[in-house]
Parts: C-alpha cells; sequence; structure tokens
C-alpha cells in the first residue's frame, strides 16, 4: 500500500503541468446569455505567462453587429477599472462568428468580460479564466543553431574591428604599418575576445537565474495524497509544493493570486467533487463529495465498489475564484465494507471502453429509463467547440417529466480520455466552476446573466425540450471541445425522482 501511496504522489507530480481547473484540457468553455443574446464563447488561455489568450465566441442569437471584449482579474482593485475592450473580428463567411487575441499578463484568477452590441441593445458577460504558466517554450534547435552562428559572426568581427583599430586607425593612408602596431592589435584582440567572452558568460549567467525564477512559476498543482482504512473510509491529505509561495512571485502577482489549502469555497454546495474511475476499461464511476475535517485533509465513507485500480479525480475552488483537478491513484481491495449511496453521491457502469463500439447513442439505465445522446456531426474534430446534447426518456420510450435539478443544474458530464490525460467536470453553462462564476458575474454587474441548465430563475427555456410536470425539460447539453485527438468516455449524470442516473458513451476523435 505504501508503494502505491508513493505511485500516487509521483503521479501528481508528473502530471503537475497537464492539471489545471481540469486535466489536459486547459480551454474554457461557457454558453450563457449577454443581455438579449445567447454566445457560445471558447477561450484559449496562454501556455505562458505573459501571454496571449485566443478567443472564440458564436452568437446563437440574430442580430448581433459587434462583439468586444477585454481581459482583467476576476476580484480586487482591478477588476473595478476595465481597460478599453478589443473589438473581436467578424468572420466573412459566418457573421454569427467571431475571433480575436487578448493579452494575460500575470497569473492569477482572470474573467474575459464579453460585451455583445446589435439590434436589441447591448448586454455583457463574464468568462471566468484561470491563467498560469504551464510550461517553459524551448528555442527551436534550427533557430538556436542560427542565432549560434550568427554570435558567432558577431564576436568575430568584435575581435576584427579592435585589433584594425590599434593596428591601422592612426596610420596615414598609404604609409606602412608599424611592426609595433601589429604587435599592439593582437594584443588588443586577445583582450577584446576576454571581454566579449566574458559578457557573454555574465549574459549566461543572467539568463539562467531569470529562466530558473520563470521555472518557479510555472503552475504546479497542490498535492492530493489517499489513505483508505479496513473500514472502507478514505481520507484526501491535501498539501502545497510550495509554488508560488512570496519566496519566488514579486508583489503585483501576490496581489492577483493566492493559494492555500484552508481558502476553499463550495462549488454547488460542496467544497471538492471527486471523481473515481475505474483503471483501465473505465467500466465503473462514482461521483462523490468528501467532507472537509480539517484544514486540508477530506474525509468519507466509500460506498460498495467494484475492487481495483482507481484514478482520483478531485476538483476544488479556491476564493479568489481559481479553480484546481487534484489527481491520485487509488487501490479498492476485494471485500472493502460500504455504505448505500446518498445525498448527491452517484455511480454508474458499462462495459469496459476497448470493448463498447463508439458511437452509441443509447444507453440503457437500470432502471429501466434511457439516456440518448443526440449527435449532430458523424465525426468529432479535436479543439473544436461542440454543445453535446443528451435527452432522458422513461421505460415506455417517452420523454421523462420527473426530471429533477442535479446540485442545481439539468446534469453533470465528465469528459475522460482512456489514457488518462483528459478530465474534464462540465456544467450545462461550460466547464467554469459556479463558484467563479459568481464572483465575475458579480464583479461585471451581470448577476442576473442567464446561465444555461442553472436553476429556474436562470434556465434557458427556449432551447429545452418536452418540460417535466415540474417544468424542467428532459434534455440537457453541455458545451466542450475535446483537446486532442483519440479515444474518449463520456459520463452523463441527470436526475429523475430520487435517481441519479448515470449514462456512459465513447467517443472517437479525429
Amino acid at each position: 500500500m505504501r508503494r502505491k501511496f508513493l505511485c500516487a504522489s509521483l503521479l501528481s507530480l508528473t502530471w503537475g503541468v497537464a492539471v489545471l481547473a481540469h486535466v489536459g484540457s486547459p480551454d474554457v468553455f461557457l454558453e450563457g446569455k449577454a443581455g438579449p443574446y445567447q454566445l457560445f464563447a471558447t477561450v484559449r488561455p496562454p501556455m505562458v505567462i505573459p501571454g496571449v489568450a485566443e478567443l472564440e465566441v458564436r452568437s446563437e442569437s440574430p442580430g448581433v453587429t459587434e462583439i468586444r471584449a477585454a481581459p482583467m482579474p476576476i476580484a480586487g482593485a482591478g477588476a473595478k477599472f476595465a481597460p478599453v475592450p478589443d473589438k473581436l473580428e467578424r468572420s466573412r463567411e459566418d457573421r454569427q462568428f467571431f475571433t480575436g487575441t487578448l493579452w494575460m499578463m500575470a497569473p492569477g484568477s482572470w474573467q474575459v468580460r464579453i460585451t455583445a452590441n446589435g439590434d436589441k441593445g447591448r448586454g455583457t458577460v463574464a468568462v471566468p479564466v484561470p491563467s498560469v504558466a504551464l510550461a517553459t517554450k524551448k528555442m527551436r534547435p534550427m533557430l538556436g543553431g542560427l542565432l549560434s552562428i550568427m554570435g558567432l559572426f558577431i564576436v568575430a568581427g568584435v575581435v576584427a574591428m579592435a585589433g584594425a583599430a590599434v593596428r591601422e586607425g592612426k596610420v596615414e593612408p598609404g604609409r606602412p604599418i608599424p611592426a609595433e602596431n601589429n604587435r599592439k592589435a593582437k594584443a588588443a584582440m586577445v583582450v577584446a575576445f576576454f571581454i566579449v567572452a566574458g559578457a557573454i558568460w555574465i549574459g549566461n549567467k543572467w539568463w539562467n537565474a531569470e529562466a530558473a525564477s520563470y521555472g518557479q512559476q510555472v503552475y504546479k498543482p497542490l498535492i492530493m495524497k489517499p489513505a483508505l482504512d479496513a473500514q472502507g473510509v478514505l481520507t484526501l491529505t491535501l498539501s502545497d509544493p510550495g509554488w508560488f509561495s512570496p519566496k519566488n512571485a514579486v508583489d503585483y502577482r501576490r496581489m492577483l493570486f493566492t493559494r492555500t489549502t484552508d481558502d476553499l469555497v463550495p462549488d454547488h454546495n460542496h467544497l471538492m467533487h471527486l471523481y473515481l474511475i475505474r483503471q483501465p476499461g473505465l467500466d465503473f464511476v462514482y461521483h462523490l463529495h468528501p467532507v472537509q475535517t480539517r484544514t486540508g485533509v477530506f474525509s468519507l465513507a466509500l460506498p460498495k465498489m467494484a475492487s481495483g485500480e482507481y484514478r482520483l479525480y478531485a476538483d476544488i475552488v479556491h476564493a479568489s475564484g481559481f479553480p484546481e483537478t487534484l489527481v491520485s491513484r487509488l487501490e479498492v481491495p476485494e471485500g472493502l465494507p460500504g455504505r448505500s449511496l446518498a445525498g448527491d453521491d452517484a455511480s454508474g457502469s458499462s462495459t469496459a471502453w476497448d470493448t463498447s463500439p463508439a458511437g452509441v447513442t443509447d444507453f440503457n439505465l437500470p432502471d429501466g429509463y434511457v439516456m440518448h445522446w443526440i449527435q449532430n456531426t458523424q465525426e468529432i474534430h479535436a479543439r473544436v467547440p461542440y454543445l453535446f446534447r443528451f435527452t432522458l426518456a422513461d421505460s415506455a420510450g417517452r420523454p421523462a417529466r420527473d426530471v429533477q435539478l442535479y446540485m442545481g443544474m439539468l446534469g453533470h458530464a465528465a469528459f475522460v480520455k482512456t489514457d488518462g490525460t483528459v478530465f474534464a467536470h462540465i456544467h450545462p453553462s461550460g466547464s467554469v466552476s459556479m463558484a467563479a462564476m459568481d464572483l465575475a458575474q458579480a464583479q461585471s454587474g451581470t448577476a442576473g446573466s442567464e446561465m444555461k441548465g442553472m436553476d429556474m430563475p436562470a434556465m434557458n427555456m427556449e432551447t429545452m425540450s418536452a418540460p417535466s410536470r415540474e417544468g424542467l425539460p428532459n434534455e440537457v447539453s453541455f458545451p466542450y471541445g475535446f483537446p486532442t485527438t483519440g479515444r474518449y468516455r463520456i459520463f452523463v449524470q441527470m436526475k429523475h425522482g430520487d435517481s441519479v442516473e448515470t449514462g456512459v458513451f465513447d467517443a472517437n476523435v479525429t
């Protein structure tokens, strides 16, 4: 067991570059209303800070003539003084599609404030965007070789000019060069060479120091260590690897961003959302909600689970609005006692992904209900945003009329790559956390903006179908785009009556 926990810790450190709000899925997706206009926004944050973020906005409502956007901190003094927004470029082929770029100047919790103008007036929506350096960019070998050759020419030129200046600088044109000048020229060239070499050495030392300082700012997630006792109680201990401490962060950056293990805030009523997915088949999934017992420590009694090795993905949100997904591994032995599922906890199972064909759109649930995936395209491509739509039907094949909100939403979805390199917990409004969304909307003065699939006051009923007796539709959609090609498994959770159902679907991304 000790060896497995050590492997889990090393895994967390190995995935540190890929883990942020989600694992290996850095792009941010949001569907919501900017005043009278329904927008689908995609923000692709930069890998390095400062860096340029890419922004794509599609208006799902007609009449939008102009979209502007501005980046700013999600909270603090910077959130009160918005910069002049940049105008996005409107596509000539698709007049509802707008693109642009924005500078992210410092790490922390940011928002992209989007303003839409059109024939129905003006509307604003804020998109929370976690902005941190995920890597250091290395120079391409070809460019490095070219610069080295140019550097040699410059060094040789400086040395040659120093020799020529001493040897010929004071000699009249046409006069022979004294032998003494030749000796002085050689000495000058030697001195010039050592001066240039010393300057290069000092510059290299400075450059390495700056690179090391920047390397300390590359994002490292909180470390999560699991411990499972004989009674089936799982304890998760969070610790900070030391990233972004005052030792390696300048003052203005600390003002924009802080992170500890005791600054967590609830995200739809829970401090932690924990997914446990059995490996390697991804055939069992559990969506649980550990309780914080003390600072940085969470605990819960596991439900009755199939034995095997599980990957753990834990979603948390800091008070600054900065979200993180922590990762680890856990071995669940046979015969472990377990409780019944209760509250918002949910589970699901299916055949292993490698024995299940991709593209199957109907999933039969244990109680006779059926979840259906409405596919609008036969092929799914990487780095393309889509709306993934799902419906719930009862045992008679009719639209489910007893749909309930699941943690304040019409559903939850997890998009998982079969090799474990991608995990994204998606809401009907997108990939952003609700805690960060609340902060961003409050700062931008758009607290009343509609977020699709949320509780009744904020629901966009125009795009829903088959309302139940309680007025809830039997359809939910999730905005998301796969970051890389490969095989993925999609876990979709919807609630009807007192049952939380989990549908399992497979997708090939080309």
